[in-house]
């Protein structure tokens, strides 16, 4: 047992380096993106005024609409007011809306929080993995995930909803059956652990083809 114990968390902790990478990496492209497009914004302003000095405003209106695009799939949309928090979940937005999934997130971290940022990345990044894998399962005007971020007292609540191309799973102790690959499995596994480390409480549900994570970690 303490070979496999141990061979099991060198597993872990080569996923969590590679989740990690990972997040950064798309953090990083995140902001390149926005600093190309700043870099940029001398270029267009000049295009633009150019249109507008020979009174072309059909080409104008369309320089602005595709501008418009642009920055949509760029923007920082969300500012919790933790940086970690912001950059992981702007980036997986990003991510989400790229492969046409809609998110509808609401996130307020007002306070210092006492957990890691390590910690607060690899819980923010894997329940968003898992919801981002679910919904490109479903037809895309099905996709739909749902964040919620907020203080409860003490406490920082998080909550992931999800909508899923199979009906209600079964439950296999704290987690579900699922079919998918070992990185899947250690995601879960990892949120869990810090769960339990911090002293925390994390419920799951599958009901009505819609799966829900709800954590609340004390910051006290």
């Amino acid at each position: 047992m303490g070979l496999l114990s141990h061979r099991r968390d060198r597993e872990l902790e080569a996923y969590q380096r590679e989740l990690i990478d990972t997040h950064y990496r798309e953090v990083e492209n995140m902001y390149r993106q926005m600093r190309g497009w700043r870099h940029d914004y001398r270029n267009h302003i000049q295009a633009m005024k150019a249109l507008a000095a020979g009174n072309d405003l059909a080409g104008l209106r369309d320089y602005l609409d595709k501008l418009d695009t642009d920055l949509n799939t760029v923007d920082t949309v969300l500012k919790t007011g933790n940086a970690m928090a912001d950059a992981i979940l702007n980036s997986k937005i990003s991510l989400a809306r790229s492969r046409r999934i809609p998110v509808q997130a609401d996130a307020h971290i007002p306070v210092q929080l006492r957990m890691s940022e390590l910690d607060l990345c690899v819980i923010l990044g894997n329940l968003f993995d898992n919801a981002i894998e679910a919904s490109l399962a479903l037809p895309e005007d099905k996709r739909l995930i749902r964040v919620y971020l907020d203080m409860k007292g003490s406490q920082l609540y998080i909550s992931f909803t999800n909508f899923t191309a199979v009906g209600k799973q079964p439950r296999l102790g704290r987690r579900f059956a699922t079919t998918k690959g070992q990185g899947h499995g250690f995601g879960l596994v990892r949120i869990d652990a810090i769960v339990d480390r911090l002293d925390g409480y994390l419920s799951r549900n599958s009901e009505d083809g819609a799966f829900t994570t709800e954590i609340l970690i004390p910051q006290v």
